[in-house]
């Protein structure tokens, strides 16, 4: 089966990869992504971990290779270029965890021609520990890659096929509007825009003023409306609140002759829900003077804009506990170093126990316990303070202009809140070891952290020889 199927097949030894991962865990490496692009150099050192076991025979015809000996004495020559960052993605799967991956990537044959394809991988099992073991397809994709290619070259050209277009598209008369600015720059005014800002009821009117002629499909669907004339008798629910600064962008570069315009934009549906739109404007040809047709394209960029506030969140707080990340941890660091304000305080808290919870329970378990913790010490402090979760078990809270009282203060809170937190839950139970400072005349903030740091650590080594001497006497 394994010769005879008609996808191409790898076999590899990873565990050179992991290996190295654990080096570089060793030496502090969070981000592997990062840690990767920051020096290509890496990736290669990646790759030439993986020992190439064993190929099909239809990896050997994809690749234009005589023989598997053949095949892994040029593999530089195969995985090269456009593949840098999906690899990278893919090694970023395994550094978190994965045992199964995929991405779209490009191979080249031996013969030097470009092959898109999907690749699929996973850690056999059996084989999750060692990573000895790892099975790979490789799907050619080319031709489905090349016809989508020629597939959004024919959207462009079917962005005239007005009915049918996927996008939201309108027909609109600006022949007013144009005879109300022409009204304005007749009356002497020079600085639109100063005019705009102490006049926004002029802004308004324009809106009002213009004349939908007709919509597609596509627009229904976008703004969920049943039919073309519901919408264009309910236009002042689309056309409203954020929109208007959009608008008045839009009226001042139509001012400076701007008569095609690409701007982000948010309008309304009428189920009331905010469509952000990627607005297309123009005045079409033969209508310059009067602007009596306007052709505006209206993309739905909503799901991006989710995907981007997401993906920002992502980039600041810690998915898991959704507590702020290390990221942030360093960036306000640097904030208060800056600009204060002083004194300031600093709790590190470590979770104690989470090793055990992992062994006995199993991560899933040591997850539930983090997201207990992310619970509690996201209660604790109020701004301007700020909980970070700095490493796995490593959590801080930054307290600009707090002194030690207010630190103190915190501190009786959190306890307060572990214990309740333990009647409710029970085993197995949240507790922190910790150590709190307050920064003194002009030192560090660097400094700060380092010192409750070593607070931290000190009450660590006691709660585990205490626990240790517990054990014995059982």
């Amino acid at each position: 089966m394994f010769d005879l199927a008609p996808v191409s097949l790898w076999l590899e030894d990873f565990s050179g990869v992991r290996e190295l991962f654990e080096q570089w865990r060793a030496q502090g490496v969070g981000d592997l992504r990062a840690w990767l692009r920051e020096d290509p150099a890496r990736v290669g050192e990646c790759t030439r971990r993986l020992k190439v076991l064993r190929v099909n025979h239809r990896t050997l015809e994809l690749f234009g290779a005589e023989d598997q000996e053949q095949l892994v004495a040029n593999l530089d020559a195969v995985f090269r270029d456009d593949m840098f960052d999906e690899h990278v993605e893919e090694l970023g799967q395994l550094w978190d965890g994965s045992t199964r991956w995929s991405s779209t990537t490009v191979n080249y044959t031996l013969g030097g021609e470009r092959l898109d394809i999907q690749l699929n991988a996973s850690i056999l099992p059996g084989h999750e520990q060692a990573w000895d073991r790892v099975l790979l397809s490789v799907e050619d994709i080319t031709e489905r890659s090349n016809a989508q290619r020629r597939l959004a070259i024919a959207q462009q050209y079917a962005q005239g096929l007005f009915e049918h277009s996927p996008v939201s598209l309108w027909v609109e008369d600006f022949s007013t509007v144009k005879e109300l600015v022409d009204g304005v720059r007749a009356s002497g005014i020079t600085d639109f825009r100063t005019f705009t800002d102490v006049h926004p009821e002029f802004v308004e009117r324009c809106m009002q003023e213009i004349r939908v002629v007709d919509v597609n499909r596509q627009t229904l669907t976008t703004f969920a409306a049943p039919d073309k004339p519901t919408l264009l008798r309910s236009l002042d629910r689309v056309f409203r609140d954020d929109m208007q600064g959009h608008f008045t962008e839009q009226l001042i570069d139509l001012w400076n002759g701007k008569l095609f315009q690409q701007r982000e934009t948010v309008n309304y549906a009428l189920n009331d829900e905010t469509v952000h739109v990627y607005l297309q404007f123009s005045v079409l040809p033969g209508h310059e003077e009067d602007w009596s047709l306007v052709l505006v394209s209206l993309t739905d960029i909503t799901a991006r804009k989710k995907a981007e506030a997401y993906l920002e969140f992502l980039g600041k707080h810690d998915a898991l506990t959704k507590l702020r990340n290390r990221s942030y941890f360093l960036d306000e660091l640097s904030r208060i170093e800056r600009k204060g304000p002083w004194p300031v305080s600093v709790i590190v808290a470590d979770l104690n126990g989470l090793k055990m919870v992992n062994d006995e329970n199993g991560h899933a378990a040591g997850d539930a316990l983090l997201r207990r913790a992310g619970e509690v010490l996201g209660k604790v402090a109020d701004k301007p303070a700020c909980v970070c979760r700095t490493g796995g078990d490593e959590f801080a809270v930054l307290m600009p202009g707090a002194d030690e009282r207010a630190a103190e203060h915190l501190l009786a809170r959190l306890h307060e809140l572990v214990e309740l937190n333990n009647q409710f839950y029970g085993e197995p139970r949240l507790n922190f070891s910790v150590g709190s400072v307050t920064t003194r005349g002009g030192e560090r903030m660097e400094a700060v952290v380092h010192r409750a740091d070593q607070q931290m650590y000190e009450m660590k080594r006691a709660f585990y020889a205490n626990a240790q001497h517990e054990r014995r006497k059982r």
